[in-house]
């Protein structure tokens, strides 16, 4: 891991990891969700990227994060880059993981199938996420990770500390 650190909310996110290679931290941010006016904070997220990238997403070059943010397009483009991908999420709200594993199973299918890309291969791959989370306990701190190798469709998710089953 690298030596500097960028705080994610009260959380640190070394700038830089090293999984087959170096990847830099290129986003940040947090989930959070208003329940009767007060802002609940739910992880803190960092996305660590090949720069390699780069040479994929050239035509975005000076946009705001906001608007990147909102382009499916550049989302599509970041996706399907051959590049590899880390993301590490920090957990703020302890949550069970059949809820956490139901709200990112409900994400990402939204997403899809507002994209008209959720197929049975990808209902199969959720399946697989929900179940891994399902007798998990995810207590603030709790640390999850989600790999997607540059030469592979598949992703792999670990869970590390204050983890209980």
């Amino acid at each position: 891991m690298g030596s500097e650190m960028v705080m994610v909310d009260e959380f640190p996110f070394p700038s830089q990891i090293t999984t087959t290679k170096p990847l830099s931290l290129l986003g940040h941010g947090i989930t959070d969700m208003e329940i009767h006016f007060l802002q609940i904070k739910f992880t803190a997220i960092g996305v660590y990227l090949d720069p390699e990238i780069v040479g994929h997403l050239k035509q975005w070059k000076g946009k705001p994060g906001k608007v990147l943010a909102e382009d499916d397009d550049f989302f599509d483009a970041v996706a399907s880059a051959p590049v590899e991908k880390f993301f590490r999420i920090v957990v703020i709200k302890e949550i069970k993981g059949s809820q956490y594993g139901g709200l990112l199973e409900g994400a990402v299918r939204d997403r899809l199938a507002a994209e008209d890309k959720y197929e049975e291969e990808e209902e199969a791959a959720l399946e697989k996420v929900v179940e891994f989370f399902q007798s998990k306990y995810c207590k603030s701190k709790s640390v999850i990770t989600f790999h997607f190798p540059a030469t592979s469709n598949t992703a792999e998710v670990h869970t590390a500390m204050k983890l209980s089953h």
